[in-house]
């Protein structure tokens, strides 16, 4: 599972904080960006993540008030924090100069804090973005020579890219101040159950009080009478109660000790409302900078397991999230009780297109007690004539649903355009990009930033580097739910419908640790040849098989050549049972 979660893409402040904290206790795990602060929440509540790392401080900025909020709303348990110096640097593509520079990406708070910098720049403009790992990605995406983004040293090696200029922030000692939380009940066996408690304490609460006078003085006393030190209080008006004031604040020391406990208690009593956060490790010593030990190893960690460049036709090809080095153990998906990766061979059946309630249902069934742990089918069609069937829509979408939901398969089904991904996301398990969209850059975007399993197909005419590439494109985005798919390709041979390219299989498996199903169906468009290239994809590797399945193939209303009958299905899953499943990749 994902361990550490944090707001952003690599490259992210946030996400060298997350890498710090998991390398600090020799936690060997994956790191996933999320799109805001409350998916972060969200995913360490809901189990989805041992810890997040949420910045809740900053030199300039001050307070970030909705990441304490977020922790009071979730009942997260703060385990400690992490003072981050934010050493900024501007970085650009290869070949790019800092005389050339005329826009500068940067998120809004390292413009506040790189103002004399960015003033000396007088042909550049700053524009502000979500992060400074989508700074430094964007700025490599694009391959401008004169835009470059502000970001840590780290994410020129995410991105290769070149560091134009150092030391930019107005003030060296800038830096922010993270929490690394965790959900109130600790999962079973997780690599947090051993972790003690350091010497220095603090304790985060938030109170509100009566618009009267004294009321703070009060509260306050409370505290110097225990002898507790009050390191922060900051105040934001109180929704809803006209002149009231919400207060953030920090104690040194844990609420088991007596005076804490003790001055807590009382302020309760004098308090319109108290909410404590918690107790958690104080940082011990200065910030943590880029010339410090713990950023130099966690640099080096990223270069090493995150950038592994692969030979390309294209220059910008590097895969830091797609390639075998980020994960050399392989990623293992979890889609309902269906695991897909290593050790796994899973069969995804289904008709080629959703035509009524009854052919879907029967067909799942017949699939489902066949041997089929996934159930497919379309329901938006792409085809190459504007007269051919062109699927049900989102009928056929609540249709494969409801078969879905009758069998306890988790479905597949292709999405096409941006504005069905939300949709679609609530009703099937698995987003399909197919062939003829997987270089819809904006769609892989989209279906990125949903989270959602994504099935990726092998496009007509693509290299495996495209394939890679358009998986890129939906890792960035902080989804790592992608598996690859081959389903043949177009070739000068016209014996059959398109080239199966078996040997993609171990080239991925190698390459990337995503996992790799392959579609004969598609691949080679014929009935009778499909048993065999079955046998095949499970010998070479392939973690699984996505066919096509229909009661009564001449009646289907597309793909009608490639359709195996239900019995037809049932031999070929028997069949397969003589072959074994193949080992994990062994990187050399």
């Amino acid at each position: 599972m994902t361990v550490a979660v944090y707001q952003g893409v690599d490259g992210a402040y946030s996400q060298l904080v997350a890498d710090h904290y998991l390398r600090a206790r020799a936690i060997d795990a994956q790191t996933l960006g999320v799109p805001s602060y409350r998916a972060v929440a969200a995913a360490v509540a809901g189990l989805r993540a041992e810890v997040g790392a949420i910045p809740i401080e900053n030199a300039i900025g001050g307070t970030v008030r909705e990441a304490y909020d977020l922790v009071a709303e979730f009942a997260l348990v703060p385990l400690e924090e992490v003072l981050w110096r934010t050493d900024h640097r501007l970085l650009g593509v290869r070949g790019a100069a800092l005389e050339g520079v005329r826009e500068v990406l940067a998120h809004p708070l390292v413009i506040a804090e790189c103002g004399k910098f960015l003033g000396g720049l007088a042909r550049a403009r700053a524009i502000p973005c979500e992060d400074t790992g989508v700074a430094a990605r964007e700025v490599a995406r694009g391959g401008n020579p004169t835009i470059a983004a502000l970001a840590p040293a780290a994410a020129a090696q995410m991105y290769d890219l070149i560091e134009l200029a150092a030391n930019c922030a107005d003030d060296p000692r800038a830096y922010s101040r993270f929490l690394i939380v965790r959900a109130a009940h600790l999962r079973e066996g997780g690599p947090l159950e051993q972790v003690a408690p350091a010497a220095r304490r603090k304790t985060s609460l938030i109170f509100s009080l009566k618009d009267a006078p004294g009321a703070l003085a009060r509260c306050l006393q409370h505290l110097a009478q225990g002898g507790v030190n009050v390191s922060k209080l900051e105040s934001k008006p109180r929704l809803g109660h006209g002149t009231e004031h919400t207060f953030y604040a920090d104690l040194d020391g844990d609420i088991a000790d007596a005076a804490v406990a003790t001055a807590l208690a009382a302020i309760k009593r004098d308090a319109k409302t108290l909410v404590v956060l918690g107790s958690y490790d104080a940082h011990a010593g200065a910030p943590i900078g880029a010339n410090d030990g713990p950023v130099r190893a966690t640099v080096e960690r990223i270069a090493e397991t995150r950038h592994v460049r692969q030979p390309s036709v294209f220059p910008d090809a590097a895969l830091p999230r797609v390639s075998r080095g980020a994960r050399p153990e392989g990623s293992t998906l979890q889609i309902g009780g269906v695991r897909i990766g290593d050790g796994e061979f899973v069969i995804v059946a289904g008709p080629c297109s959703v035509e009524s309630r009854e052919q879907i249902l029967a067909t799942a069934h017949a699939v489902e007690r066949r041997g089929a742990v996934m159930l497919r089918g379309g329901a938006f069609k792409p085809r190459t004539s504007p007269y051919a069937f062109q699927g049900l829509g989102w009928d056929g979408v609540a249709l494969l649903a409801e078969a879905g939901r009758a069998t306890g398969m988790p479905t597949v089904s292709e999405v096409m355009t941006i504005d069905q991904v939300e949709r679609m996301a609530s009703q099937i398990d698995v987003l399909q990009i197919g062939a003829r969209n997987m270089q819809n850059f904006d769609l892989l975007k989209a279906v990125g930033r949903t989270g959602h399993p994504v099935l990726l197909k092998r496009g007509l005419s693509a290299t495996l580097d495209e394939l890679l590439g358009a998986a890129e494109y939906i890792l960035a985005e902080g989804n790592p739910n992608v598996i690859l798919c081959e389903r043949g390709i177009r070739t000068f041979e016209t014996a059959t419908r398109n080239t199966l390219d078996l040997s993609a299989v171990p080239v991925l498996r190698e390459r990337s640790h995503l996992p790799v199903l392959v579609d004969p169906s598609h691949g080679v468009g014929v009935r009778r040849w499909i048993a065999p290239l079955c046998r095949a994809a499970k010998a070479v590797g392939a973690h699984g098989l996505l066919v096509e399945v229909h009661p009564n193939p001449a009646e289907a209303k597309s793909d009608k050549d490639q359709a195996l009958t239900f019995d037809d299905f049932a031999e070929i899953v028997a069949d397969l049972e003589r072959i074994p499943i193949a080992g994990p990749v062994t990187q050399r």
